[in-house]
């Protein structure tokens, strides 16, 4: 078990720092990464109780020495800001995967689960993160439901969020998605952003936002966003005093678009962050150091790139203690070879070895916390009436153009077309030879019976269905197919696993990635999720789909607060007009 951290006023940690008492442990002939001053010094460095006490050119008497042989020694990452949801692994399984790649520090938002099962699916993933070997912080959701134009599994208001921050893991009010109820003054969104400022701070979600009403979302306290598409965009918002987040995850993908804002004297503005990462993409790729790498090979100063992954985060969060190798911080730490690839070799946590060549600890996982989980199970309940006939989409007279939403991958933006339709039997129909498929979001929380039915391009397959239980933010049914039957098949596979993804051609379901908990998660070890994950997305070549990864671009397109067009149980939304629109265009 990791020892208790000592205070910084401990008196011994300051003589360690004197040099009048021995370290527990001391990294010597290091070069370290000063993320204050974005330079490269040759120093020793001395831990006490977990605790850096001192940077030193003198020799250190300690315990334990380890000569890093001209290594770097860094600060451990910080995500600013992610979704353990999205990676489909409980927080055992996410930190067994991500602290090998340098992560010592986390922000979740649990907006998701708390969509299906409000506060106590909050709650569930706070305790299963006790214990864990990393310093797991949370931001309480502060939209459930993210909009009026989706039904979730919960509503969550000022009142029910307020006990959240009795617990000091919750250190902010997460991204605050109804941007518009923001600047207009809504009185119940207002509520929420004041609770936020009067226990924390209040983290942002304002896509395309810009001008007087940008301004206007700025001046309510919030100092956040991490929705930048645009370095104008992000430009804009730095200038009027948010942080921006610099995003790089699994369905979006901002970084490179991003990276020519940032200026020596602008970049202290700037933070780090996934906001959904696959399971197979953590593995392979990495987490934040996946962003620190595409950064620096972007162009961006190495010490400026890892400062935006540890102190930078950790000024934003006002978390003293964390994102800087200096006295007094906490010892979270990572040794790597190369300062243009940086690739974590060996990573300290509180000061504790906890993961080297690619392998956590497994002693570290020993005081993990295994909450019940079955009140998170059993979530998916679709209508007792769905059938084919569900499917279908009546054609109005003299319909001349539809409307589809236009998928793009790797961006959680969509777009419009109007397209002439595909007419059979007086219903509108899928016709994959111009990429035209059926799109229903189902209503899976046992509250309503509504169906949304729609039409996309951009995933390009020629037949069969593809389905999820992710359906950002309200976690509907979300299905797209060429044909109704593949498409209620698909949807009843998921209802009987109690939730996940499949894969369905020709009545028949090719590949199954259940996930009981809540829709969301998967009980199996990481390395079995990911296996299943690459199972799952090698069966949706078998479909001939365009998309390498198209359940993340599917799961966003129910988000009925990015724009531009969407679809949820409640129908087609355009999310700049804030309304219902028909799928036929007059």
């Amino acid at each position: 078990m990791t020892p208790p951290l000592v205070s910084r006023t401990n008196p011994e940690l300051m003589a360690v720092a004197r040099g009048d008492r021995q370290a527990d442990l001391a990294f010597i002939n290091g070069q370290v990464v000063n993320v204050f001053t974005r330079t490269i010094e040759t120093v020793s460095v001395s831990v006490f109780g977990g605790r850096i006490a001192a940077l030193s050119s003198n020799p250190i008497q300690a315990s334990k020495t380890i000569d890093l042989q001209g290594q770097y020694l860094a600060p451990g990452l910080i995500d600013a800001h992610m979704h353990v949801e999205s990676t489909m692994m409980i927080p055992r399984e996410f930190v067994r995967m991500a602290t090998p790649h340098g992560t010592t520090g986390v922000v979740f938002d649990p907006h998701e689960i708390a969509n299906v099962l409000g506060i106590a699916g909050i709650r569930f993933l706070m305790d299963a993160s006790a214990g864990l070997p990393m310093n797991i912080m949370f931001a309480a959701s502060s939209c459930v439901p993210s909009s009026r134009f989706e039904t979730s599994g919960a509503k969550l208001e000022a009142d029910d969020l307020a006990p959240l921050f009795d617990d000091p893991r919750v250190i902010a009010l997460a991204e605050m998605m109804n941007f518009p109820g923001v600047f207009m003054g809504d009185p119940d969104i207002l509520a929420k952003v004041q609770l936020g400022l009067d226990r924390a701070i209040v983290d942002g979600h304002c896509p395309g936002l810009t001008g007087s009403n940008l301004c206007a979302y700025a001046s309510s306290g919030i100092s956040s966003d991490h929705e930048s598409t645009t370095s104008d965009e992000a430009l804009e918002k730095i200038k009027l005093g948010l942080r921006v987040f610099l995003r790089e995850g699994s369905a979006a993908r901002n970084l490179e678009a991003l990276i020519p804002a940032i200026t020596p004297q602008n970049a202290t503005r700037f933070c780090l962050c996934t906001d959904d990462r696959h399971p197979g993409d953590l593995h392979r790729q990495g987490h934040i150091d996946h962003v620190v790498r595409k950064a620096i090979a972007l162009g961006l100063d190495p010490a400026t790139a890892l400062a935006m992954g540890s102190l930078h985060v950790a000024e934003h969060y006002r978390l003293p203690d964390l994102g800087a190798i200096a006295p007094g911080r906490q010892a979270d730490l990572m040794v790597f070879d190369d300062l243009t690839d940086i690739r974590p070799r060996t990573i300290y946590w509180q000061g504790q070895l906890v993961a080297q060549n690619g392998t956590i600890v497994e002693r570290m996982l020993e005081h993990a916390s295994d909450p019940n989980d079955a009140p998170c199970r059993d979530s998916v309940t679709l209508p007792q009436s769905l059938s084919i006939a569900s499917f279908e989409i009546k054609a109005e007279p003299d319909t001349k153009l539809i409307r589809a939403i236009q998928a793009t991958p790797h961006q959680l933006i969509t777009g419009e077309i109007h397209i002439e339709p595909t007419i059979k039997n007086g219903c509108l129909v899928t016709d994959p030879s111009r990429d035209l498929l059926k799109m229903a979001v189902i209503a899976r929380h046992g509250i309503s019976d509504q169906i949304g039915l729609g039409f996309v391009t951009g995933f390009g397959f020629a037949n069969g269905a593809l389905a999820s239980t992710v359906g950002h933010d309200a976690h509907n049914l979300a299905v797209i197919g060429t044909n109704d039957e593949d498409m209620l098949i698909a949807a009843r596979a998921l209802e009987k696993a109690h939730g996940g993804q499949c894969v369905v051609k020709n009545g028949q379901v090719l590949c199954l990635l259940p996930l009981p908990i809540a829709g969301l998660i998967s009980d199996a070890p990481a390395q079995k999720i990911i296996d299943q994950q690459d199972a799952l997305l090698k069966s949706v070549q078998t479909i001939g789909c365009l998309i390498e990864d198209p359940f993340m671009p599917l799961s966003f397109l129910p988000l009925p607060v990015i724009p531009r067009l969407k679809l949820t149980d409640m129908g087609l939304i355009d999310v700049q007009k804030q309304c219902v629109v028909p799928i036929t265009v007059r």
